[in-house]
């Protein structure tokens, strides 16, 4: 167990270190600097040279990156010319706002893919299982950002159930009660977390539908009945048990698409999280940002796919033993 931690701790830092080249190489290759497209006209050529040199942006690329990595390693992202603040100040500030928001999604998502899976497993070749699989492969066709905008026009405008934008009510929350803040920033929660949940959980669906298919005939089912037990309880604390475990390697290979998806999700709903900080710092070339947020979102992943694995060694032995 211990060479595997080790191993799997080795992985996730050379998938750090290439996230980090990769994402700096990219948004500075990019044509010009953060200070080329300030929106001060008044601001001379001199000034913005003395400003270039200030941030390092006039010296050779590999000199730019080393002195990035050598700070990347002392905790220090750079400095946000869009926010006027350290880069590591607004991430710290909008990154609870984007784990608040993954993991309702997640739990959503996780929760309905595996209770819609398991329905449609006991009730296979039924038309309700045959019309949920066509519900289903549509949520897992269509676009993040299609299905956000969708549910903003029918939930937040057409039929104003759900608050159409922002974390919380810019009015009224400051005079709420605890309960009532916490009612706002749930309420506001509902449509982007459902817009994630509702894409993630048509795989886990497809996932959990095909992995507790695969259990039902085993022998172990089979045993368990002729012992006497209720139908649902072989599902339960049988069946669906061991189909359990090919899920879990899921929330790992989500994760990415999860990250991704935030970031769209976030911008069309106007939630301030790392994604909307993010989508509004590549507008403005903030390019210290930008790769920062792509760092935090890449340790994001790869911390992810580490308690998956973790996970899914303590679920099965024979890895532990490798």
């Amino acid at each position: 167990m211990r060479r595997y931690l080790a191993a799997r701790v080795a992985q996730s830092a050379v998938v750090v270190l290439l996230v980090t080249t990769i994402s700096f190489f990219l948004i500075r290759l990019a044509p010009g600097d953060p200070f080329s497209f300030v929106g001060d006209t008044s601001m001379s050529a001199t000034v913005r040279n003395q400003l270039r040199a200030q941030f390092g942006y006039n010296r050779p690329m590999l000199e730019q990156f080393v002195l990035f990595l050598g700070n990347v390693a002392r905790g220090r992202l750079g400095y946000s010319h869009s926010m006027h603040r350290y880069v590591g100040d607004v991430l710290a500030e909008v990154l609870p706002r984007t784990l608040l928001l993954m993991a309702v999604a997640l739990v959503l998502s996780f929760g309905l893919g595996i209770i819609v899976g398991a329905w449609q497993a006991l009730r296979r070749g039924s038309w309700f299982d045959r019309s949920l699989s066509a519900v289903l492969l549509f949520f897992y066709s269509i676009p993040d950002f299609w299905l956000a905008l969708m549910a903003l026009l029918a939930f937040g405008y057409w039929l104003p159930v759900f608050p159409a934008g922002g974390m919380i009510d810019q009015i009224m929350h400051d005079y709420m009660s605890l309960g009532g803040r916490i009612r706002d920033v749930a309420a506001h929660l509902v449509l982007p977390s459902l817009t994630l949940a509702l894409l993630a959980s048509a795989g886990i669906a497809r996932y959990q539908r095909a992995a507790l298919l695969d259990v039902l005939p085993q022998e172990f089912v089979r045993t368990a009945r002729a012992k006497g037990l209720g139908e649902s309880a072989v599902v339960l604390k049988h069946a669906l048990r061991n189909a359990l475990l090919p899920v879990i390697t899921l929330l790992g290979l989500m994760l990415p698409s999860l990250v991704g998806g935030t970031f769209f999700v976030e911008k069309v709903f106007a939630w301030p999280g790392m994604g909307y900080v993010a989508a509004n710092a590549i507008q403005a070339r903030d390019y210290d940002l930008v790769t920062g947020s792509v760092i935090v979102g890449g340790i994001m992943v790869t911390l992810g796919s580490f308690l998956a694995d973790l996970l899914y060694a303590v679920a099965d032995p024979r890895l532990r033993t490798r």
